[in-house]
């Protein structure tokens, strides 16, 4: 008998539709993506006579303002990142605690942008902006503009201690959580074999600075992945012998979420074996050691610093009035006082509100995104921007396998509520129906079976070396680079 239709043909019935009905639910988890594709097929790309739009970064806030200016007519965008990858950076820690791997948690720019017609994506680096002649001066060259939204983002702020930038591990890009990840079983490695006991000791001990939700949820997956990996792969170590050190200068981790929640995230770190030192900032660190301002010294391989952040350096290099942290302050618009056509959102931003410096976060990023780039269209049309009023979408953290906590609109949320909500939050996140698939699935079998994949060293260096036994010399490599929010 003949064959008709070709291999669908061949499938049975029920294989048919749960063929249609996976395919309808890839289509429908990344709709916005497929519906915009379709209907800008044929489109003219460009009319050279529209406005010139220039965002600088390509993170949560350039990204948003370039879809809010995609497909609008009157426009032509340039969205110029020295990265050719979106990257969600508040997973990076699990990919320096070997959950993830980093591909799943970046996805390339050009084919997010081809999805509008009027959008164009430029790799460079930004060295400064011209603001006199309009131009955005490149390492190529320079882009003229009409319009400018500056987003670039933010760097690692170490608050002028230079020994501790010397020392410390950041978390700010994919090479950032690799080189993390390398060291972090380097010093098992090294460990394993180590026979004097006080090297060995400050080889399995890893101070992290900062309790913030990145601080948190890394100590707690390092935790976790000693507890659960580890102690397995290296039979001679065991949980008690590693020591792991949160330090926060406020009074409890997590300092701007309600009483029972703060109490709540103590509590649960402490039940992993995590030292919480809170009260506290950490002064200076030199190889090997690891100096608080209470004076006390912990003798410590790894320092992994997630205390503070500050402005790209191209805040500075841009010559405006600056805020806390190197900000640029801006008009209650979100432009730059002076300077009507250059508008900042994102980390770079500096502009309070109620009598508080708005956060340096992804929800402040976005909504301030999509602002300027309404604020643009607003001016086009011959009106006033509106100020900008951050919505506060409200702030979660996971603490470790099945626990977390969360304030979303009036609601406190611990445990594993709030543990699902931020895996489905960051989920949303993530770019890409095959990111969010594959994390998805590295997730259930991390909670299923216990285990971390992507237990990989992959760090080189010019003496061949482990990077704990090379110690951390070189500095932070990307620490003056400017990041995008």
């Amino acid at each position: 008998m003949p064959v008709r239709g070709g291999p669908l043909f061949l499938l049975e019935t029920h294989q048919k539709a749960a063929a249609l009905l996976t395919f309808i639910i890839i289509i429908l988890y990344n709709k916005d993506e497929y519906c915009e594709t379709f209907l800008n097929m044929g489109g003219e790309r460009m009319v050279e006579m529209d406005q010139h739009v220039v965002i600088i970064g390509a993170g949560f806030a350039g990204l948003q303002a370039a879809r809010a200016l995609g497909n609008r007519p009157g426009v032509r965008v340039t969205l110029v990142d020295r990265q050719n990858y979106h990257l969600l950076q508040a997973l990076l820690y699990q990919v320096a605690t070997a959950a993830l791997e980093q591909e799943t948690i970046a996805h390339p720019i050009r084919p997010i942008v081809r999805r509008w017609r009027n959008v164009r994506f430029h790799l460079d680096e930004v060295l400064g902006v011209d603001l006199a002649g309009r131009e955005v001066i490149t390492r190529q060259g320079r882009l003229g503009y009409d319009y400018l939204i500056v987003a670039a983002g933010a760097v690692t702020g170490f608050f002028g201690m230079k020994d501790v930038q010397q020392q410390a591990y950041e978390l700010k890009d994919l090479d950032d959580a690799v080189r993390l990840r390398s060291q972090i079983l380097s010093a098992f490695e090294c460990a394993a074999t180590e026979r004097d006991p006080l090297r060995r000791a400050a080889l399995l001990t890893f101070v992290v600075a900062g309790g913030g939700p990145t601080g948190v949820e890394l100590a707690g997956a390092l935790a976790e992945l000693v507890g659960h990996v580890l102690v397995k792969d290296y039979p001679g170590l065991s949980a008690q012998d590693v020591r792991i050190v949160l330090v926060e200068a406020a009074d409890d981790p997590l300092p701007y979420l309600e009483e029972p929640l703060r109490r709540y995230t103590r509590e649960r770190l402490e039940q992993m074996g995590i030292e919480v030192r809170t009260g506290v900032a950490v002064r200076a660190a030199a190889p090997g050691r690891v100096m608080l301002a209470d004076g006390q010294e912990i003798a410590a391989e790894t320092l992994i610093w997630a205390a503070g952040v500050q402005a790209a350096p191209l805040a500075a290099a841009i010559g405006t009035a600056q805020g806390r942290g190197g900000r640029l302050i801006v008009a209650p618009d979100l432009s730059l006082p002076g300077h009507p056509e250059v508008f900042v959102a994102g980390d770079m931003a500096y502009l309070e509100q109620d009598g508080v410096p708005l956060p340096q976060v992804a929800p402040v990023a976005m909504q301030q995104g999509r602002h300027a780039a309404e604020a643009i269209l607003t001016r086009l049309a011959g009106r006033s921007p509106e100020p900008f009023r951050y919505r506060d979408s409200g702030t979660m953290a996971m603490i470790g396998r099945g626990k977390g906590v969360a304030s979303v609109a009036g609601l406190r949320l611990k445990g594993f509520a709030a543990w699902a909500a931020w895996v489905i939050l960051h989920l949303y996140r993530l770019i890409g129906v095959k990111n969010r698939l594959v994390v998805l699935l590295n997730w259930a079998f991390n909670y299923v079976l216990f285990d971390r994949k992507v237990r990989l060293i992959v760090q080189e260096t010019d003496s061949g070396a482990l990077p704990a036994i090379r110690g951390n010399s070189t500095g932070r490599a990307g620490a003056g680079e400017i990041a995008a929010d």
